[in-house]
Protein backbone atom coordinates (compact mmCIF):
# COMPACT_ATOMS: atom_id res chain seq x y z
CA UNK A 1 0.00 0.00 0.00
CA UNK A 2 1.15 3.34 -0.87
CA UNK A 3 1.15 6.36 1.57
CA UNK A 4 -0.85 8.15 -0.81
CA UNK A 5 -3.59 5.26 0.40
CA UNK A 6 -2.84 6.46 4.02
CA UNK A 7 -3.56 10.07 3.49
CA UNK A 8 -6.49 9.82 1.89
CA UNK A 9 -7.96 6.78 4.30
CA UNK A 10 -6.79 9.10 6.66
CA UNK A 11 -9.00 12.12 5.38
CA UNK A 12 -11.62 10.10 4.90
CA UNK A 13 -12.03 8.62 8.22
CA UNK A 14 -12.09 12.52 8.96
CA UNK A 15 -14.60 13.39 6.90
CA UNK A 16 -17.00 10.67 8.62
CA UNK A 17 -16.12 11.66 12.18
CA UNK A 18 -19.21 12.74 14.38
CA UNK A 19 -19.59 16.71 14.46
CA UNK A 20 -20.29 16.31 18.26
CA UNK A 21 -17.67 18.95 19.92
CA UNK A 22 -15.67 17.64 22.87
CA UNK A 23 -12.41 17.37 23.94
CA UNK A 24 -9.50 17.49 21.14
CA UNK A 25 -5.60 17.97 21.21
CA UNK A 26 -4.05 19.32 18.33
CA UNK A 27 0.03 18.15 18.15
CA UNK A 28 2.17 20.53 15.84
CA UNK A 29 4.70 18.47 14.42
CA UNK A 30 6.61 20.58 11.69
CA UNK A 31 3.80 23.09 11.28
CA UNK A 32 4.30 25.94 13.80
CA UNK A 33 2.15 28.44 12.18
CA UNK A 34 -1.62 29.39 12.70
CA UNK A 35 -1.81 31.01 9.28
CA UNK A 36 -2.43 28.78 5.87
CA UNK A 37 -2.85 25.29 8.99
CA UNK A 38 -5.90 23.37 7.52
CA UNK A 39 -5.11 20.74 10.46
CA UNK A 40 -5.13 23.18 12.58
CA UNK A 41 -8.72 24.59 11.28
CA UNK A 42 -10.28 21.40 11.07
CA UNK A 43 -9.13 20.77 15.12
CA UNK A 44 -10.80 24.08 15.41
CA UNK A 45 -14.00 23.03 13.38
CA UNK A 46 -14.05 19.49 15.73
CA UNK A 47 -13.35 20.88 18.87
CA UNK A 48 -15.39 22.48 22.26
CA UNK A 49 -12.20 22.35 24.07
CA UNK A 50 -8.66 22.60 22.34
CA UNK A 51 -5.31 21.62 23.48
CA UNK A 52 -2.19 22.48 21.93
CA UNK A 53 0.66 20.31 22.35
CA UNK A 54 4.30 20.20 20.89
CA UNK A 55 6.68 17.04 21.93
CA UNK A 56 10.12 16.66 21.05
CA UNK A 57 10.70 14.81 17.94
CA UNK A 58 11.23 11.30 18.01
CA UNK A 59 14.91 10.05 17.29
CA UNK A 60 14.56 8.02 13.91
CA UNK A 61 16.11 4.55 12.89
CA UNK A 62 18.54 6.65 11.09
CA UNK A 63 20.01 9.00 13.63
CA UNK A 64 20.08 5.71 16.10
CA UNK A 65 21.81 3.17 13.84
CA UNK A 66 25.09 5.34 13.31
CA UNK A 67 24.76 6.67 17.03
CA UNK A 68 24.14 10.38 16.08
CA UNK A 69 22.51 13.42 18.33
CA UNK A 70 18.87 13.86 17.05
CA UNK A 71 18.62 16.81 16.71
CA UNK A 72 21.56 19.06 16.59
CA UNK A 73 21.94 21.94 19.20
CA UNK A 74 21.67 24.53 16.31
CA UNK A 75 18.15 23.10 15.64
CA UNK A 76 16.72 23.08 18.69
CA UNK A 77 18.17 26.65 19.54
CA UNK A 78 16.28 27.70 16.41
CA UNK A 79 12.95 25.32 17.15
CA UNK A 80 13.14 27.01 20.71
CA UNK A 81 12.60 30.32 19.16
CA UNK A 82 10.04 28.82 16.67
CA UNK A 83 8.02 27.73 19.67
CA UNK A 84 8.00 31.22 21.81
CA UNK A 85 6.81 32.81 18.78
CA UNK A 86 4.01 30.22 18.30
CA UNK A 87 3.49 30.31 22.17
CA UNK A 88 2.56 34.25 22.39
CA UNK A 89 0.85 34.08 19.48
CA UNK A 90 -1.38 31.38 21.31
CA UNK A 91 -1.34 32.84 24.27
CA UNK A 92 -2.58 36.27 22.14
CA UNK A 93 -5.83 34.58 21.61
CA UNK A 94 -6.40 32.96 24.83
CA UNK A 95 -5.03 29.54 24.59
CA UNK A 96 -1.76 28.28 25.48
CA UNK A 97 1.36 25.63 23.82
CA UNK A 98 2.05 22.74 25.81
CA UNK A 99 5.41 21.67 25.38
CA UNK A 100 6.71 18.62 26.64
CA UNK A 101 10.34 16.94 27.04
CA UNK A 102 8.64 13.04 26.01
CA UNK A 103 7.69 12.26 22.43
CA UNK A 104 4.61 12.10 21.41
CA UNK A 105 4.27 8.18 21.33
CA UNK A 106 4.80 8.27 24.79
CA UNK A 107 3.12 11.43 26.07
CA UNK A 108 -0.22 11.62 23.78
CA UNK A 109 -1.57 8.33 25.51
CA UNK A 110 -0.73 9.92 29.03
CA UNK A 111 -2.83 13.27 28.07
CA UNK A 112 -5.74 11.86 26.50
CA UNK A 113 -6.34 9.73 29.64
CA UNK A 114 -5.93 13.21 32.06
CA UNK A 115 -8.00 15.15 29.28
CA UNK A 116 -10.63 12.46 28.97
CA UNK A 117 -10.49 12.59 24.96
CA UNK A 118 -8.85 9.96 22.29
CA UNK A 119 -9.21 12.55 19.55
CA UNK A 120 -5.59 14.20 18.42
CA UNK A 121 -5.62 16.06 15.07
CA UNK A 122 -1.54 16.85 13.01
CA UNK A 123 -0.05 16.83 10.06
CA UNK A 124 0.86 14.11 7.56
CA UNK A 125 3.92 13.48 7.24
CA UNK A 126 4.61 10.45 4.74
CA UNK A 127 8.26 9.39 6.29
CA UNK A 128 8.58 5.77 7.43
CA UNK A 129 9.48 6.87 10.94
CA UNK A 130 6.90 9.35 11.51
CA UNK A 131 4.59 7.42 10.02
CA UNK A 132 5.47 4.99 12.53
CA UNK A 133 4.32 7.43 15.26
CA UNK A 134 1.14 7.64 13.92
CA UNK A 135 0.81 3.85 14.24
CA UNK A 136 1.75 3.60 17.16
CA UNK A 137 -0.60 6.42 18.53
CA UNK A 138 -3.85 4.65 16.83
CA UNK A 139 -2.30 1.48 18.23
CA UNK A 140 -2.46 2.79 21.87
CA UNK A 141 -6.36 3.49 21.18
CA UNK A 142 -6.15 7.19 20.37
CA UNK A 143 -8.53 8.43 16.90
CA UNK A 144 -5.44 10.61 15.12
CA UNK A 145 -6.75 12.45 12.00
CA UNK A 146 -3.89 13.77 10.02
CA UNK A 147 -3.94 16.39 7.24
CA UNK A 148 -1.61 16.74 4.38
CA UNK A 149 -0.65 20.19 4.04
CA UNK A 150 3.55 20.93 3.49
CA UNK A 151 3.26 20.70 -0.12
CA UNK A 152 2.86 23.69 -2.38
CA UNK A 153 0.65 21.84 -5.13
CA UNK A 154 -2.26 19.62 -3.12
CA UNK A 155 -1.82 16.30 -4.82
CA UNK A 156 -5.24 15.59 -5.46
CA UNK A 157 -5.03 18.52 -7.90
CA UNK A 158 -2.19 17.13 -9.81
CA UNK A 159 -3.06 15.57 -13.34
CA UNK A 160 -2.02 12.01 -12.18
CA UNK A 161 -2.03 10.20 -9.25
CA UNK A 162 0.72 9.54 -6.64
CA UNK A 163 1.49 5.97 -8.32
CA UNK A 164 1.84 7.38 -11.50
CA UNK A 165 4.08 10.63 -10.92
CA UNK A 166 6.73 10.68 -13.08
CA UNK A 167 10.46 9.40 -11.95
CA UNK A 168 12.22 11.91 -13.46
CA UNK A 169 11.80 15.69 -12.25
CA UNK A 170 11.91 17.61 -15.86
CA UNK A 171 8.83 15.48 -16.81
CA UNK A 172 6.93 15.97 -13.61
CA UNK A 173 7.61 20.24 -13.93
CA UNK A 174 6.80 20.06 -17.55
CA UNK A 175 3.60 18.37 -16.80
CA UNK A 176 2.63 20.61 -14.17
CA UNK A 177 3.64 23.73 -15.87
CA UNK A 178 1.75 22.55 -19.07
CA UNK A 179 -0.89 21.47 -17.01
CA UNK A 180 -1.25 25.06 -15.68
CA UNK A 181 -1.38 23.38 -11.80
CA UNK A 182 -1.51 26.10 -9.81
CA UNK A 183 -1.45 25.75 -5.47
CA UNK A 184 -4.23 26.67 -3.54
CA UNK A 185 -4.59 30.14 -1.96
CA UNK A 186 -2.98 29.92 1.79
CA UNK A 187 -5.75 30.14 4.19
CA UNK A 188 -5.82 32.91 6.77
CA UNK A 189 -4.89 32.05 10.24
CA UNK A 190 -8.39 31.33 13.05
CA UNK A 191 -10.35 34.22 14.33
CA UNK A 192 -10.74 32.72 17.67
CA UNK A 193 -9.58 29.30 19.30
CA UNK A 194 -11.74 26.70 21.20
CA UNK A 195 -11.64 27.60 25.11
CA UNK A 196 -8.87 24.92 26.98
CA UNK A 197 -10.15 22.51 29.08
CA UNK A 198 -10.89 23.54 33.21
CA UNK A 199 -7.67 21.21 33.79
CA UNK A 200 -5.55 22.52 31.65
CA UNK A 201 -3.52 24.27 34.51
CA UNK A 202 -3.61 21.18 36.26
CA UNK A 203 -2.09 19.49 33.36
CA UNK A 204 0.55 22.09 32.27
CA UNK A 205 2.23 22.30 35.39
CA UNK A 206 2.84 18.41 35.88
CA UNK A 207 3.74 17.81 32.28
CA UNK A 208 5.16 21.37 31.00
CA UNK A 209 9.19 22.23 30.27
CA UNK A 210 8.71 25.91 29.46
CA UNK A 211 5.18 27.93 29.03
CA UNK A 212 7.24 30.30 26.50
CA UNK A 213 5.04 33.05 28.37
CA UNK A 214 8.62 35.10 27.49
CA UNK A 215 11.20 35.20 24.45
CA UNK A 216 13.97 32.50 25.24
CA UNK A 217 16.95 33.82 26.94
CA UNK A 218 20.37 31.98 25.60
CA UNK A 219 21.96 30.12 27.81
CA UNK A 220 25.78 30.40 28.23
CA UNK A 221 26.47 27.52 26.41
CA UNK A 222 24.22 28.58 23.70
CA UNK A 223 26.27 31.41 23.64
CA UNK A 224 29.24 29.51 22.20
CA UNK A 225 27.37 28.35 18.96
CA UNK A 226 27.08 32.10 17.65
CA UNK A 227 29.40 32.36 15.15
CA UNK A 228 29.20 35.49 13.28
CA UNK A 229 30.12 33.44 9.69
CA UNK A 230 27.25 31.90 9.83
CA UNK A 231 25.13 32.41 6.18
CA UNK A 232 22.33 31.73 8.53
CA UNK A 233 22.45 33.75 11.93
CA UNK A 234 20.12 32.16 13.67
CA UNK A 235 21.13 33.94 17.47
CA UNK A 236 20.14 37.31 15.33
CA UNK A 237 16.02 38.37 15.66
CA UNK A 238 15.92 38.93 12.11
CA UNK A 239 16.70 35.49 11.55
CA UNK A 240 15.01 33.59 14.56
CA UNK A 241 12.14 30.99 14.38
CA UNK A 242 8.98 31.13 14.08
CA UNK A 243 6.00 32.45 11.44
CA UNK A 244 6.52 36.21 12.67
CA UNK A 245 10.18 36.36 11.88
CA UNK A 246 9.53 34.14 8.63
CA UNK A 247 6.81 36.68 7.26
CA UNK A 248 8.57 39.53 7.99
CA UNK A 249 12.11 38.30 6.44
CA UNK A 250 9.59 37.17 2.72
CA UNK A 251 8.32 40.67 2.65
CA UNK A 252 12.11 42.53 3.21
CA UNK A 253 13.43 39.89 0.57
CA UNK A 254 11.18 40.73 -1.87
CA UNK A 255 11.22 44.47 -1.06
CA UNK A 256 14.69 44.06 -2.09
CA UNK A 257 14.15 42.85 -5.70
CA UNK A 258 16.66 39.64 -4.15
CA UNK A 259 14.51 37.12 -6.33
CA UNK A 260 15.46 39.01 -9.80
CA UNK A 261 19.22 38.30 -9.25
CA UNK A 262 18.23 34.88 -7.41
CA UNK A 263 19.14 32.54 -10.26
CA UNK A 264 22.67 34.33 -10.76
CA UNK A 265 23.50 34.18 -6.73
CA UNK A 266 21.85 30.70 -5.62
CA UNK A 267 25.26 28.80 -6.23
CA UNK A 268 27.37 31.41 -3.85
CA UNK A 269 28.82 29.69 -1.02
CA UNK A 270 28.50 32.47 2.10
CA UNK A 271 26.48 35.69 3.02
CA UNK A 272 23.14 36.53 3.85
CA UNK A 273 21.71 37.39 0.41
CA UNK A 274 22.61 35.06 -2.39
CA UNK A 275 19.57 32.56 -1.64
CA UNK A 276 16.21 33.29 -0.53
CA UNK A 277 16.83 31.26 3.08
CA UNK A 278 13.30 30.32 3.47
CA UNK A 279 14.42 26.31 4.43
CA UNK A 280 15.04 27.01 8.20
CA UNK A 281 11.52 28.60 8.24
CA UNK A 282 9.88 25.83 5.64
CA UNK A 283 11.44 23.30 7.37
CA UNK A 284 9.91 24.13 10.44
CA UNK A 285 6.42 25.11 9.18
CA UNK A 286 6.83 28.24 10.48
CA UNK A 287 5.52 29.46 7.40
CA UNK A 288 4.25 27.65 4.15
CA UNK A 289 4.93 27.04 0.61
CA UNK A 290 1.48 28.83 -0.52
CA UNK A 291 2.45 31.63 1.65
CA UNK A 292 5.48 32.16 0.34
CA UNK A 293 4.54 31.50 -3.37
CA UNK A 294 1.48 33.69 -3.01
CA UNK A 295 3.64 36.84 -2.19
CA UNK A 296 5.71 35.68 -4.66
CA UNK A 297 3.43 36.32 -7.60
CA UNK A 298 2.12 39.80 -6.14
CA UNK A 299 6.01 40.82 -5.97
CA UNK A 300 6.16 39.69 -10.08
CA UNK A 301 2.50 41.44 -10.42
CA UNK A 302 3.94 44.52 -8.91
CA UNK A 303 7.64 44.31 -10.32
CA UNK A 304 7.87 42.03 -12.92
CA UNK A 305 9.17 38.17 -13.31
CA UNK A 306 12.40 37.11 -14.85
CA UNK A 307 14.00 33.75 -14.64
CA UNK A 308 15.25 34.86 -11.01
CA UNK A 309 11.96 34.92 -9.54
CA UNK A 310 10.87 31.72 -12.01
CA UNK A 311 13.71 30.18 -10.51
CA UNK A 312 11.97 29.82 -6.84
CA UNK A 313 9.04 28.20 -8.41
CA UNK A 314 11.31 26.21 -9.88
CA UNK A 315 12.73 24.96 -6.38
CA UNK A 316 9.83 24.67 -4.56
CA UNK A 317 8.60 22.27 -7.54
CA UNK A 318 11.35 19.85 -6.21
CA UNK A 319 10.87 20.18 -2.86
CA UNK A 320 7.30 19.44 -3.64
CA UNK A 321 8.96 16.61 -5.95
CA UNK A 322 10.61 15.07 -3.04
CA UNK A 323 7.19 14.83 -0.86
CA UNK A 324 5.28 13.48 -3.90
CA UNK A 325 8.39 10.40 -4.27
CA UNK A 326 7.38 9.54 -0.30
CA UNK A 327 3.91 9.01 -1.55
CA UNK A 328 4.85 6.81 -4.10
CA UNK A 329 7.74 4.88 -2.81
CA UNK A 330 7.58 5.60 1.14
CA UNK A 331 10.03 3.37 2.83
CA UNK A 332 12.20 2.06 -0.16
CA UNK A 333 13.29 5.27 -0.25
CA UNK A 334 15.18 4.45 3.21
CA UNK A 335 16.44 1.04 2.15
CA UNK A 336 20.15 0.81 1.59
CA UNK A 337 19.71 0.15 -2.00
CA UNK A 338 17.24 3.14 -2.74
CA UNK A 339 15.12 2.21 -5.71
CA UNK A 340 18.19 0.67 -7.43
CA UNK A 341 19.02 -2.86 -7.68
CA UNK A 342 22.97 -1.50 -7.21
CA UNK A 343 24.62 -3.47 -4.68
CA UNK A 344 24.84 -2.79 -0.52
CA UNK A 345 26.75 0.56 -0.75
CA UNK A 346 30.05 0.62 1.14
CA UNK A 347 31.00 2.30 4.83
CA UNK A 348 34.70 3.08 5.80
CA UNK A 349 33.78 4.24 9.44
CA UNK A 350 36.49 5.64 10.03
CA UNK A 351 36.73 7.79 6.74
CA UNK A 352 32.99 8.95 7.30
CA UNK A 353 34.38 10.60 11.02
CA UNK A 354 37.12 11.75 9.56
CA UNK A 355 34.30 14.18 7.26
CA UNK A 356 32.14 14.83 10.21
CA UNK A 357 34.73 16.24 12.03
CA UNK A 358 36.14 18.08 9.31
CA UNK A 359 39.28 16.32 8.87
CA UNK A 360 39.43 14.44 5.52
CA UNK A 361 42.53 16.66 4.41
CA UNK A 362 40.95 18.59 1.44
CA UNK A 363 40.50 21.77 2.40
CA UNK A 364 37.36 22.77 0.52
CA UNK A 365 35.53 20.08 1.73
CA UNK A 366 36.85 20.58 5.19
CA UNK A 367 35.77 23.86 5.21
CA UNK A 368 32.14 22.95 4.40
CA UNK A 369 32.06 20.46 7.24
CA UNK A 370 33.66 23.40 9.73
CA UNK A 371 30.96 25.54 8.83
CA UNK A 372 27.83 23.46 9.16
CA UNK A 373 29.03 21.71 12.36
CA UNK A 374 29.82 25.49 13.83
CA UNK A 375 26.63 27.15 12.41
CA UNK A 376 23.97 24.21 11.32
CA UNK A 377 24.01 25.59 7.74
CA UNK A 378 25.03 25.18 4.41
CA UNK A 379 24.95 26.36 0.78
CA UNK A 380 23.16 23.76 -1.16
CA UNK A 381 26.08 24.01 -3.75
CA UNK A 382 28.34 22.65 -0.92
CA UNK A 383 25.63 20.57 0.41
CA UNK A 384 26.03 18.66 -3.12
CA UNK A 385 29.56 18.76 -3.41
CA UNK A 386 30.03 17.31 0.28
CA UNK A 387 27.73 14.36 -0.23
CA UNK A 388 29.34 13.12 -3.80
CA UNK A 389 32.45 13.64 -1.70
CA UNK A 390 31.47 11.48 0.89
CA UNK A 391 29.50 8.69 -1.62
CA UNK A 392 31.93 8.51 -4.26
CA UNK A 393 35.57 9.60 -3.32
CA UNK A 394 35.09 8.52 0.43
CA UNK A 395 32.57 5.26 -0.16
CA UNK A 396 31.04 5.74 2.44
CA UNK A 397 26.95 5.30 2.84
CA UNK A 398 24.96 7.17 1.67
CA UNK A 399 22.99 6.73 4.99
CA UNK A 400 25.01 7.76 7.14
CA UNK A 401 25.57 10.99 5.47
CA UNK A 402 21.86 11.31 5.71
CA UNK A 403 21.99 10.97 9.07
CA UNK A 404 24.51 13.44 9.95
CA UNK A 405 22.82 15.92 8.07
CA UNK A 406 19.61 15.03 9.58
CA UNK A 407 21.44 15.81 13.30
CA UNK A 408 23.17 18.86 11.97
CA UNK A 409 20.96 20.85 9.84
CA UNK A 410 18.86 24.29 11.21
CA UNK A 411 16.34 23.66 8.13
CA UNK A 412 16.50 19.63 8.04
CA UNK A 413 13.80 18.37 5.72
CA UNK A 414 12.87 14.55 5.66
CA UNK A 415 11.37 14.90 2.09
CA UNK A 416 14.37 16.91 0.76
CA UNK A 417 16.74 15.25 2.58
CA UNK A 418 16.21 12.05 1.84
CA UNK A 419 15.60 12.74 -1.83
CA UNK A 420 18.95 15.21 -2.43
CA UNK A 421 20.88 12.44 -0.76
CA UNK A 422 19.42 9.51 -2.93
CA UNK A 423 20.18 11.58 -5.79
CA UNK A 424 23.71 12.02 -5.03
CA UNK A 425 24.28 8.20 -4.52
CA UNK A 426 22.26 7.46 -7.78
CA UNK A 427 19.54 5.16 -5.92
CA UNK A 428 16.74 7.15 -6.45
CA UNK A 429 14.93 8.38 -9.45
CA UNK A 430 17.39 10.03 -11.42
CA UNK A 431 18.02 8.61 -14.51
CA UNK A 432 22.15 9.32 -14.41
CA UNK A 433 23.66 6.86 -12.21
CA UNK A 434 24.39 9.18 -9.07
CA UNK A 435 25.69 12.68 -9.06
CA UNK A 436 29.84 12.89 -9.04
CA UNK A 437 31.46 16.02 -8.32
CA UNK A 438 34.42 17.40 -9.79
CA UNK A 439 36.18 18.65 -6.67
CA UNK A 440 39.21 20.55 -8.16
CA UNK A 441 36.81 22.12 -10.52
CA UNK A 442 34.29 23.26 -8.10
CA UNK A 443 37.29 24.98 -6.48
CA UNK A 444 38.06 26.15 -9.34
CA UNK A 445 34.54 27.83 -10.23
CA UNK A 446 33.28 28.44 -6.47
CA UNK A 447 36.42 29.42 -4.18
CA UNK A 448 39.30 30.12 -6.84
CA UNK A 449 40.54 32.91 -4.69
CA UNK A 450 40.52 30.60 -1.52
CA UNK A 451 38.28 32.92 0.37
CA UNK A 452 35.65 30.24 1.36
CA UNK A 453 38.69 28.20 2.74
CA UNK A 454 40.28 30.84 4.50
CA UNK A 455 36.76 32.14 6.24
CA UNK A 456 36.82 28.50 7.52
CA UNK A 457 40.52 28.71 8.56
CA UNK A 458 40.72 25.43 6.31
CA UNK A 459 42.97 26.39 3.39
CA UNK A 460 46.98 25.60 4.43
CA UNK A 461 45.19 21.80 4.78
CA UNK A 462 45.78 20.71 1.22
CA UNK A 463 47.95 22.71 -0.76
CA UNK A 464 46.12 20.75 -3.38
CA UNK A 465 43.11 23.33 -3.83
CA UNK A 466 45.19 26.40 -3.41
Amino acid sequence: MSHSSNVITAQAQETSTSNTPGIVIYWFRNDLRLADNQALIRACQHAENLVFVYCLPSATLQAQRWNLPHPGLHRQRFVESALADLSQQLHAMGSQLLEVSMSAVEFLPLLARELGSKVVYCEEIAAPYEQDDIYALRAAGLTVHTHWQSSLLDPTDLPFGADALPDVFTQFRTLIEAKGVQPPAPLPAPHSLPALPDNFGQIARKWAIDSHAAPVKPSAEAALLNDDRSSFPYFLSAFSGGSTTACAHVEIYLKRKLPHTYKQTRNQLSGLDYSTKFSPWLASGAISARQIFSALKRFEAELGANDGSYWIWFELLWRDYFRLLHLKYGRQLYSAKGLTDLPMPPHDAEKFNDWCLARTGNAFIDAAMAELAATGYLSNRMRQVVASYLIHELACDWRAGAAWFEAQLIDYDVYSNQGNWLYIAGRGTDPRNGRRFNIPKQVHDHDRDGTYRRLWGKLESDASNQ
